[in-house]
């Protein structure tokens, strides 16, 4: 149940919530409203094989989810848009780890060891919470840190980048490192560079570009990594 609630909030608020619906829920309740019934269907999807009763901890997160962040349109603190974006995602995670533990699947005491060993005996969910990790939220989490680091602002996302050649780039680094075969990250990573940086070197965005490309690239190889050792 832990690995399916982790690959749960990463397919429901990442990989689901295109541009239009996240733009929509940064200005509405109604757009909020979908986004979480979005979450709450997917939840409750990947609980189903693991335990179909246990729909308690499927409501808990997905209301939670909801006020989380319907809490946002109201509550506005003067803090960096990256740290805004991390406290997000820490309260949407300690809501699934509190549900979980409630559910009897974590114990609070041994929560570290407990997730290390659950996604090691669940090698598949492991590969697809690596996988899916590395498409949508990398791209999300690469821009808030390139923007965060080098312009202290939140991202552009409508900014017309190409996040499926950086998402088809992510997999192919990611396997090839699961694999081993490291000579041929260069390859994959070296094509979009050399074609994409003569349009932003002499822009304000190369700095941005750089570090986003950067992130990217360590976030593939860092789960390609951990893969390897599953």
């Amino acid at each position: 149940m832990v690995g399916a609630m982790l690959l749960a909030h990463l397919v429901g608020d990442y990989i689901l919530q295109w541009d239009s619906l996240a733009g929509w829920k940064s200005r509405a309740l109604a757009g909020v409203l979908v986004h979480g019934t979005i979450v709450f269907i997917v939840t409750w999807l990947f609980a189903l094989p693991f335990d179909a009763s246990w729909w308690q901890g499927v409501v808990f997160i997905g209301v939670a989810h909801i006020l989380i962040d319907a809490s946002q349109l109201y509550v506005k603190p003067s803090i960096p848009p990256l740290l805004r974006f991390l406290l997000d995602q820490l309260a949407h995670f300690i809501v699934i780890a509190f549900a979980l533990i409630a559910g009897g699947f974590l114990n609070l005491a041994t929560i570290s060891q407990d997730l290390v060993n659950i996604l090691q005996s669940e090698r598949v969910l492991f590969y697809l919470i690596g996988y899916a990790f590395i498409t949508m939220p990398a791209w999300v989490i690469a821009k808030f840190l390139a923007y965060g680091l080098v312009k202290g602002t939140g991202p552009n996302f409508p900014e017309g980048s190409n996040k499926y050649i950086g998402i088809l780039e992510r997999i192919l680094i990611t396997t090839f490192v699961a694999l081993g075969q490291f000579l041929l990250v260069p390859l994959v990573a070296i094509p979009r560079l050399a074609i994409e940086w003569p349009k932003v070197a002499n822009n304000d965005r190369a700095s941005v570009y750089l570090v986003e490309l950067l992130c990217g690239i360590l976030m593939a190889v860092g789960i390609g990594l951990a893969l390897s050792h599953v």
